[in-house]
């Protein structure tokens, strides 16, 4: 029988320094600036935009997206911003408006800084959406996303679950995006819609590659089964990492496919205490 010349208190002292500096060297997964996107913030914009603000600023997010809250102008609310070091990275339009006054939209996007305008809803039957929807969608995202380039912004269509219906060898989402001219339409891709709607958003990530620009970090409760709906109640909104999404898959592949904008999304009723966890979660994170 083999007998080492160490005392078994010292080889156990050795395994666990070496192990000790294996898991401190592994480098953090989540590199980005965290940002968020202003709807978690829904119940508190209405009360105080700049107590708002000041908490946001306090979470250590120096990104968001998001549009003008009432109360304030446009001017006013870019100043808040610019004054706590929060870049609007990107702003969201209404469908109907965007395709009606675009250039009121670009006008709104430049004073706040804005880089990329997404549109989160297409309009259709509700539980229905049909080819006819995203073909109409499609011939008004090349033709939008061609004036908001033209003045020098991204336009980016926000999944919501519902586009993941059948059709053909695909699904009506892949017919959207392989419909749309790549210079003028890009995506966003929100992961907790993507997991309810039943597709993998790693796999989507993967797919499209490059035409992803931007990202909504949330997660769906384990044990939901999603539809087609585009809807969930709020309790089905966890922490991220609690969930059904494979976050590591996401962050990983989000990262290979050169997404630089991840919004933090909470739609629970609990997001004073769940965007805290998220942060905490993302910041733990390690390759």
């Amino acid at each position: 029988m083999f007998k080492s010349a160490y005392p078994l208190g010292v080889l156990l002292g050795l395994s666990l320094s070496v192990t000790g500096v294996s898991a401190q060297s592994r480098k953090p997964l989540y590199t980005f600036p965290l940002g968020v996107e202003a709807y978690t913030y829904r119940a508190y914009f209405p009360k105080d935009v700049v107590a708002t603000l000041d908490t946001i600023k306090a979470l250590g997010f120096t990104e968001m997206e998001g549009g003008t809250p009432k109360g304030v102008t446009t001017e006013e609310y870019r100043k808040m911003l610019d004054k706590r070091g929060i870049k609007m990275v990107a702003t969201g339009a209404g469908y109907e408006q965007i395709v009606k006054e675009p250039e009121s939209i670009v006008k709104s996007a430049k004073i706040l800084g804005a880089s990329y305008v997404m549109v989160a809803w297409i309009p259709h039957e509700k539980s229905n959406f049909t080819i006819e929807n995203a073909k109409k969608a499609v011939e008004d995202f090349n033709r939008v996303g061609k004036i908001l380039k033209d003045n020098g912004l991204t336009f980016c269509y926000h999944n919501h679950g519902y586009e993941f219906g059948p059709y053909q060898n695909g699904t009506l989402f892949d017919y959207i995006v392989q419909n749309t001219n790549p210079q003028y339409v890009s995506f966003e891709l929100d992961i907790l819609w993507a997991q309810h709607g039943g597709a993998d958003p790693v796999a989507l990530l993967n797919k499209y590659g490059s035409r992803w620009k931007l990202m909504h970090l949330k997660d769906l409760k384990k044990g939901i089964k999603g539809d087609l709906s585009g809807g969930t109640p709020p309790e089905n909104d966890v922490v991220l990492g609690k969930g059904q999404v494979d976050m590591p898959g996401v962050l990983k592949a989000g990262k290979k496919v050169g997404i630089k904008h991840y919004f933090i999304e909470d739609e629970s009723n609990h997001e004073d205490v769940q965007v805290r966890q998220s942060i905490a979660y993302l910041k733990n994170l390690k390759e």
